[in-house]
């Protein structure tokens, strides 16, 4: 059986990737964080390991922002269009994927909500995945 490999790119293609399924997790992130990175009500999140994934072009000019005041949070984006794009996390274990910047459908759909709590007051959701005030306990 071979292994549908997805590809991804920022707004003005500068930058292309690709991500080896599957996904570890794929998830709605609602936390304050999450909306100011991407503008959004949520970020839409794909999680695999660092060897599913790589750079194909453009590496060169993705700059990494990473937030002072928390523990782990960084954004990645193309210094030309300003797109957000995968990221390695600190800790080194996961690449975290904006499902958006991909080019082609994931394979899998996104598997909850988290830190729905936190989530803006004017968020109107529309389907039965699970709901988890923080991370939930498979994270």
């Amino acid at each position: 059986m071979s292994i549908i490999v997805i590809s991804g790119s920022c707004l003005c293609g500068a930058v292309t990737f690709e991500v080896n399924p599957p996904t570890s997790k794929f998830v709605y992130c609602h936390c304050s964080r999450c909306r100011k990175a991407t503008g959004a009500a949520h970020a839409t999140n794909i999680y695999v390991e660092p060897h599913q994934f790589a750079w194909l072009s453009g590496e060169n000019v993705v700059e990494r922002f990473d937030l002072a005041t928390a523990l782990s949070f960084a954004k990645w984006f193309c210094r030309t269009c300003g797109c957000p794009l995968p990221r390695l996390s600190r800790s080194g274990n996961t690449m975290v994927i904006p499902a958006g910047s991909l080019d082609q459908a994931p394979i899998a759909n996104p598997k909850a909500h988290i830190f729905w709590e936190s989530r803006a007051s004017w968020v109107r959701v529309h389907d039965d995945l699970p709901r988890h005030a923080q991370y939930p306990e498979w994270w």
